[in-house]
């Protein structure tokens, strides 16, 4: 995963990202019967916004990886909480060792999403469950066009390493790897919140494309409710690694 994530999003603005993607995981993660897992890889865990939900719902331990140690170490400690510093490219897990691997925004930046599609299918055991909250860029639905940032949204995430499409992309590698795959799209849409223009900030912008995105920001300010729309379809997928 590229090292430029360490310092994306802010702490703030992630926090409200999990508050935001709560029903979702709770879906993903009772379809996969998280009770019962005991061994279980927060992939990309950051400074733990889902790490203490995942040590809280499972019955072992919890694996939380990401790049940067500073990050882990946020986390609050836990005696079922292992940290490890690494990378999704080359696990640092004996093969066929986990239960669960739950992923959320982190396959985006991966860099190479088949080598670490690659790793999840190794690390799983027989049976073992992938789940997954990643989006598609590629299909930003906005309206009015005054409001629309598409194209710097793509601009940007391309400057930054990610892979803008990787909610298309995953199910077809998956059920490359032995997967059993099952894929739902988040179909409630909620009147869109002005924390995205501040998300996008956050990302490289070059100075033309900071002032559009002020002048969008500044025309939904004007747009009440269903008055304007911004929707980033997520792929909400859950699949099994064969017996």
């Amino acid at each position: 995963m590229p090292s430029y994530t360490a310092a994306l999003p802010s702490v703030d603005l992630l926090a409200q990202q999990a508050r935001w993607l709560a029903p979702a995981r709770a879906f993903l993660l009772r379809r996969a019967g998280i009770a019962h897992h005991h061994a279980v890889l927060d992939l990309g865990a950051g400074r733990g916004m889902v790490t203490a939900e995942l040590l809280r719902r499972s019955s072992g331990t919890v694996y939380a990886l990401d790049l940067s140690f500073d990050a882990l170490h946020e986390i609050n400690p836990a005696t079922t909480l292992i940290r490890i510093v690494g990378n999704a490219h080359h696990l640092p897990l004996a093969s066929a060792r986990l239960d669960l691997v739950f992923s959320q925004f982190t396959l985006l930046w991966s860099g190479n999403l088949a080598r670490c599609v690659s790793e999840i299918g190794r690390v799983l055991r027989p049976g073992g469950h992938f789940c997954a909250i990643e989006p598609d860029y590629h299909a930003l639905i906005e309206h009015p066009s005054a409001t629309a940032v598409a194209p710097i949204w793509l601009a940007a995430l391309n400057r930054a390493g990610a892979i803008a499409d990787v909610g298309r992309q995953l199910p077809g590698l998956l059920q490359g790897q032995g997967l059993d795959v099952k894929v739902r799209l988040l179909d409630e849409l909620q009147p869109p919140s002005p924390l995205r223009f501040a998300m996008l900030r956050e990302l490289p912008l070059r100075p033309e494309e900071s002032g559009r995105v002020r002048a969008a920001e500044t025309a939904a300010a004007a747009l009440p409710g269903w008055q304007q729309l911004s929707h980033l379809p997520l792929f909400l997928i859950h699949a099994i690694r064969g017996q």
